[in-house]
């Protein structure tokens, strides 16, 4: 590596929107009542790059730039000294890096109230903290903001900015794996290597992340005080490199220490332990990723084999040890790089073993080493295979990635090549575009068809998942054509992305790919009556199975079906099944499952719930494709409640990534949830016109399986615009959608559609119609929509007691699913009869909606906007603009008026503090 190149500042600070919030959160407060945060995070993940840019975003007065010298500890005097140059009276942020470094009285100065430390004007306080050690006592009660490394994504989109997109894809996905989410690393390593092997004209000279390279990121944080401790750390550093996860048993450690020092006294573990690292529940783990690394490859090569063989001695001696630890520290205590058959096959089989526990990130590093270890060209290449898919099923795609690069390989078997283009295929469907993905698949498909075919039904029906998110349905049925007979499962070798521990797992895998592949095929061609038995089978297999694969298709068969209750149980049991068999990759798939099944069911706020956490998920695990769908759900749960800016932003993500990478779905479903905003928000007009793009026949048609779901809002949009011929075709293609019956709310909704368009002798029964259907059907939302529409008609003519009891009713179920936006219509409707007056209304918290009511009552207890914000991880323009909302809907004109009236209403008719509605 010659180090020839030199690499720019980004253009923008990548992936860090929720933690500049909190500090934009800090500078708008400040001019009030100032206050503290704390930033921390492991060295090189932009502690000092936020604090320059909350120096450079404040406007409202100076800023005062404080760090420690070079290898010095900062003083209280040196902190007042600081303090005393600051003349203006105007409010004052000051920017503290490496706070951890001033001695005790400064710290304890810097955590005090604001107002001691500066008394002539207000003040704000943004503490840098280094995050490889404990935070220090001084801090701990302070507002804390943690830097958390990179996601896969987002280092990605970092690197095409210091590099312009330049960088060789194999290059870059190496370079992504191996900063594991560091952006000062990724600067390093990028600096390490020369245009020509950015460029992939050169091979790489040796290990990207080396100890030299690690050790500039790190700095000091990864040395050991004494002899004494640094054996603990590097036996500690070791351990967890063949763990279960990010810690290692304390009594295994000490037990590896004695051996490294077997003439020596037996040492307990050290009181304190070095700052690097935390004891836990009996675990020992690190504070920082990158300090162990860098503790574990900065180790001279002797003393690290030794401490790897100290914990294999260990580990053979004690209790309850599976193979795979035990057998790769003896692999890594060897000298020298030669191959060594006998010790790889050991480690091969036992990462194959499906009756040994491990987790997927484990066998994936058995695989690794297994490859490293192996001459044979063709084994070599199907060991890298295996060890991608463990990868990819742990959620790390980034790893999955670099070791298909290593899998290529000439001379490897068609099956071999066939299954690292599945892995390939499916990590593009996770996040890439789905076009590339679905070419892949099918590549895989026709390679793996001779010798798997099992595995290469496996990767039709995937080729036929990818073509159902771009929305080519031509292309989906054919991916979905009958192809080669699905024979016995894969051999011994075989996928291993599908593995789990179910009896047969891989021939009852094969069976449910065949059924979901042939009923998906027949309901897509519209014969239901051939669909429904293969689907049928598929739903029935996830009522007693527990291999998250299959349940993951229960779940999405049920949904084919219409079956909401079976998509939410198979959902729910795919989601358990992989939270325990560790496959972080399938946990985004199962909530997305849950999500849509909630949505269908027309209960928002679980599906708010689930797919709050499937889009933490599917970001931490590289899936952007999936995080895009729980935007989705996200803007279409938002969409009934009053927060357009929610929908705003959930919708503008979810379409950054579906332009990008052709989701259809994706696309329908956001363009979807604006409508129905504007639709809740009384704007018609709007909604009919961005609905018409989706639901009218013509090139620009929505996705094929969703655009139906959104023809009862059309109807509606186009009915209170004046546009009703624009209804007549696709109410008639509705009519046909209802009657298949893959949609338990279809049949209610097309009566209420048609009551809509009907003449007035016979819209009254028409909407009792649709009632009647909704009760069959259930689903708080949409029977409240049917009866407010019904209230309205009924007022206009003129019949308020009928009227007032069906604004009434849907009134209480928009307020039981949250609809805020809906049931302010409902509100409407009922003061126009009379029914609800200012008066009565004015103190009655069950007015807001859950986030209004959350907001009203911290403020009500005297809480900031800033204080709002942070408890409840948004903006304070958020806070602003639902506080706002709350002062109109509730007729307060202070914070001092709307704690009373807090405190009165719930005094008069308590309401549960978790913010949602009786």
């Amino acid at each position: 590596m010659t180090g020839e190149t030199t690499v720019r500042t980004a253009g923008r600070i990548h992936g860090r929107s929720a933690q500049r919030a909190a500090v934009r959160a800090l500078l708008d407060e400040l001019p009030a009542r100032g206050g503290h945060l704390v930033v921390t995070g492991e060295p090189g993940l932009g502690r000092t790059t936020l604090l320059d840019w909350a120096a450079r975003a404040y406007r409202s007065g100076p800023v005062l730039r404080l760090a420690p010298g070079p290898g010095a500890t900062a003083t209280s005097g040196e902190l007042l000294g600081s303090l005393r140059t600051v003349t203006s009276t105007a409010p004052l942020l000051v920017c503290v890096d490496d706070a951890h470094l001033w001695d005790a009285r400064a710290r304890a100065a810097l955590a005090g109230p604001a107002q001691r430390l500066r008394p002539a004007g207000r003040t704000g306080v943004l503490l840098s903290v280094a995050g490889h050690r404990a935070l220090d006592a001084e801090f701990a009660r302070l507002p804390l903001v943690r830097l958390d490394p990179l996601t896969p994504p987002g280092a990605a989109d970092l690197l095409d900015d210091l590099t312009d997109g330049t960088v060789a894809p194999a290059v870059r996905d190496l370079l992504v794996a191996e900063a594991e989410g560091n952006p000062a690393l990724l600067h390093a390593l990028l600096r390490r290597l020369s245009p020509a092997e950015l460029s992939g004209h050169l091979p790489l000279s040796g290990p990207a992340a080396d100890s030299t390279v690690l050790a500039e990121v790190a700095g000091a944080a990864s040395a050991g005080d004494d002899e004494g401790a640094g054996d603990l750390l590097l036996t500690v550093a070791a351990a967890v490199r063949a763990s279960h996860g990010p810690d290692a048993d304390v009594g295994l450690v000490l037990d590896a220490v004695r051996r490294l020092r077997p003439a020596s006294r037996p040492a307990p573990l050290p009181d304190p332990l070095p700052g690097q690292l935390a004891l836990t529940g009996g675990r020992l783990r690190f504070h920082s990723e990158l300090v162990r690394r860098t503790v574990h490859a900065a180790a001279a090569p002797d003393r690290r084999r030794d401490a790897h063989r100290a914990l294999a001695d260990a580990l053979e001696q004690g209790d309850g040890a599976g193979p795979l630890p035990v057998l790769l520290h003896r692999s890594w205590s060897g000298a020298g790089p030669a191959p060594a058959p006998r010790l790889a096959d050991r480690l091969a089989s036992a990462a194959d073993d499906a009756t040994v526990t491990a987790p997927h990130g484990l066998r994936a590093t058995a695989y690794t080493r297994a490859a490293e270890l192996t001459a044979d060209a063709a084994t070599r290449a199907a060991r890298y295979t295996a060890a991608a898919e463990q990868a990819l099923l742990a959620g790390r795609p980034e790893r999955a990635r670099p070791l298909l690069a290593a899998a290529r390989d000439g001379a490897a078997p068609a099956a071999v090549r066939g299954r690292a283009e599945l892995v390939r295929g499916l990590t593009e469907l996770g996040d890439g575009p789905v076009g590339d993905a679905h070419q892949t698949l099918l590549l895989a498909a026709s390679l793996l068809a001779p010798d798997a075919p099992a595995a290469a039904e496996t990767a039709a029906l995937a080729a036929a998942d990818a073509a159902w998110a771009a929305g080519d349905l031509r292309t989906c049925l054919d991916a979905l054509a009958p192809g080669p007979p699905g024979g016995g499962g894969p051999g011994p070798n075989g996928p291993a992305v599908h593995r789990d521990t179910a009896p047969h797992p891989a021939r009852t895998l094969a069976a449910v790919v065949r059924e979901h592949r042939i009923g998906m095929r027949a309901l897509l061609e519209g014969r239901l009556d051939r669909a429904s038995a293969p689907l049928g089978q598929v739903v029935e297999r996830g009522r007693t199975d527990d291999g998250p694969e299959r349940l993951l298709r229960s779940a999405a068969a049920a949904l084919l079906l219409g079956d909401v209750d079976a998509a939410r149980r198979g959902g729910a049991r795919a989601l358990a099944a992989a939270r325990q068999l560790g496959s972080d990759t399938l946990v985004p798939r199962a909530l997305e499952y849950l999500a849509y099944a909630e949505l269908r069911a027309g209960r928002h706020p679980q599906a708010r719930a689930h797919a709050e956490e499937g889009l933490r998920t599917a970001l931490r695990a590289g899936q952007r494709n999936t995080a895009a769908h729980h935007r989705a759900v996200l803007a279409l749960a938002a969409s009934i409640e009053e927060d357009p800016d929610a929908v705003a932003r959930h919708v503008a993500a979810a379409l950054a990534t579906a332009r990008r990478h052709g989701l259809a779905q994706v696309t329908t479903l956001a363009e979807w949830a604006t409508a129905r905003a504007d639709l809740g928000r009384g704007r018609p007009h709007a909604a009919a016109d961005r609905l018409g793009l989706l639901v009218l026949p013509g090139p620009g048609r929505g996705h094929f399986a969703v655009w139906r779901l959104a023809v009862p809002c059309f109807v509606e949009a186009a009915v209170l615009a004046g546009r009703h011929e624009d209804t007549r075709e696709v109410l008639a293609d509705f009519a046909d959608w209802a009657a298949f019956g893959a949609d338990p709310q279809a049949a209610a909704q097309l009566a209420r559609c048609h009551a809509l368009l009907a003449p007035p002798d016979r819209a009254d029964a028409l909407y009792r119609r649709a009632l009647a259907r909704h009760d069959e059907a259930g689903g708080d939302f949409e029977r409240a929509r049917t009866a407010l529409l019904h209230g309205k008609w009924l007022r206009r003519r003129r019949r308020p007691g009928e009227a007032r009891g069906l604004l009434g009713t849907a009134l209480a179920g928009f307020d039981r699913c949250g609809a805020g936006v809906w049931a302010a219509q409902a509100r409407g409707e009922l003061r126009a009869l009379g029914a609800l007056s200012d008066a009565a209304d004015t103190g009655t918290l069950t007015r807001l909606t859950p986030q209004q009511l959350r907001i009203a009552r911290h403020v009500a207890e005297g809480a900031t906007n800033r204080e709002v914000a942070l408890t409840l991880a948004v903006s304070t323009r958020t806070v602003d603009y639902h506080l706002r909302k709350v002062f109109a809907a509730l007729g307060v004109r202070s914070r001092l008026e709307l704690a009373r009236l807090v405190e009165q209403a719930e005094q008069a008719e308590p309401v549960e503090k978790t913010g949602a509605r009786p």
